[in-house]
């Protein structure tokens, strides 16, 4: 392999800065440039034989896509039976009036659910029930579906189940749950509480009064319900598929097939009409992860990324350089994150990984600092998890401009906490880096 950039390199590379960059600059829809960075790339693959189309189909993460459309069904048919405005009255009254307090006990909510689920089935729970929410009480949902976006990213780097990297690691390194627990918990416990505080100062315009017009604390939430019939059933429905998501990976079961076991279950069930099942579902977003799949498979086919890899490989071969590799391999899986899809940087970093061990490497700390960078490094920009694109196109629907959470706006408040998350990191990593190896 060669271990300098290549001309398919370059043309890769170029492609992703174009593609990303009107993405970032909103020039067009980002669905709109995903599309035209696919084709583009996949042109480009074809013409220097460095990727093709159906390298590109390959790409395409069908267990995502599969797994938000499945959920996003599911989703759709608890609206009408006013769940969703049940939920949102108890926890309004939880929170007393305080918007800072709501703030913290989302937040607190979807990391914990996160741990246990992934991230991405609990945003996409989460983030209609907050925009439902902040209707009824009056508030911006911006900093909530933000703050929700990033707990839930850090909240799943803590288990081997709630974030994709951390289930292959974990797969290829054989690591249990526990073992993982136990090593990522109390760092993320730590970086968790920092960016807690960083959050609510960085959203304190939006937290510092209290709407008391909005906090209607006499609201019964027993009359919201409208369909109890069929939320008995729905919830029925969610409560197998929550279940098949702690085991699925006993049972061999993809995330996605999970989720479409729920929806086949619900449609026998209650059988929605078609325009009622599909009408809801993001497919613009659908259609923006597949396009990026595809930009991201290219510059992997180009041999970008693993150059990448072959040059912390040549770093870690030194055995008084290990820390050092931890922390270069944790920042660069980190901004590589937030840039690219964490899944296919983590694919091309294991095998890597793995073959330091026979050259007399201690690969272990490698493994937890791959998981902190892959995951912290998502919440740097809008397309860096999974969870940021739901949340995003979540505060379009309010219909408010002031609500609407753009890429510059991400930038500004999820940058700082990526970086101020990995600095903290980099430190409590530092210290006890004895328990790591």
């Amino acid at each position: 392999m060669n271990e300098t950039m290549t001309g398919d390199m370059w043309i890769a590379l170029i492609i992703v800065i174009v593609t990303y960059t009107l993405i970032f600059r909103e020039t067009i829809h980002r669905t709109n440039a995903a599309i035209i960075g696919a084709v583009s790339m996949v042109g480009a693959g074809m013409l220097l034989g460095f990727y093709t189309q159906e390298q590109a189909i390959q790409s395409i993460d069908g267990n995502t896509l599969l797994l938000l459309m499945g959920m996003m069904m599911l989703i759709t048919l608890i609206k009408p039976t006013g769940g969703f405005e049940y939920m949102a009255i108890i926890i309004g009254k939880m929170a007393k009036g305080s918007p800072l307090r709501l703030l913290v006990y989302l937040s607190l909510a979807v990391s914990l659910i996160s741990m246990l689920l992934d991230n991405v089935t609990t945003v996409i729970i989460f983030a209609p029930l907050t925009v439902l929410m902040c209707r009824m009480l009056k508030l911006n949902p911006l900093p909530y579906l933000m703050s929700e976006a990033i707990m839930s990213n850090i909240g799943g780097i803590a288990t081997l189940i709630g974030d994709p990297p951390n289930l292959m690691i974990g797969s290829q390194a054989n690591i249990d749950f526990m073992t993982f627990l136990i090593h990522m918990g109390p760092i993320i416990s730590v970086v968790w509480i920092i960016c807690m505080v960083m959050l609510a100062f960085m959203f304190r315009e939006y937290l510092g009064s209290t709407n008391k017009q909005g906090f209607n604390l006499n609201l019964d939430e027993t009359k919201a319900i409208k369909q109890p019939e069929r939320l008995n059933k729905i919830l029925l429905v969610m409560a197998l598929v929550v279940i098949l998501f702690f085991v699925h990976h006993y049972l061999h079961l993809y995330p996605a097939y999970v989720a479409l076991i729920g929806v086949g279950l619900a449609l026998v069930l209650i059988n929605p009409s078609p325009s009622e099942l599909f009408g809801e579902v993001l497919w613009s977003v659908l259609i923006f992860f597949a396009g990026l799949f595809a930009i991201v498979g290219g510059l992997e086919a180009s041999g970008f990324l693993h150059l990448t890899g072959i040059q912390l490989a040549k770093l870690a071969q030194d055995p008084e350089l290990l820390l050092i590799t931890c922390l270069v391999l944790m920042w660069v899986s980190a901004i590589l994150s937030a840039i690219v899809d964490n899944i296919p940087f983590t694919v091309t970093m294991i095998p890597i990984v793995q073959s330091l061990e026979s050259q007399g490497v201690n690969i272990t700390p490698l493994w937890w600092a791959l998981a902190l960078g892959a995951g912290l490094g998502g919440n740097g920009t809008h397309i860096g998890a999974t969870a940021n694109i739901i949340c995003m196109s979540e505060s379009e629907k309010f219909n408010v401009e002031s609500a609407r959470i753009t890429p510059q706006i991400w930038l500004r408040k999820g940058l700082p906490v990526m970086i101020v998350s990995l600095i903290t990191s980099t430190i409590v990593f530092v210290a006890f880096f004895d328990f790591f190896i």
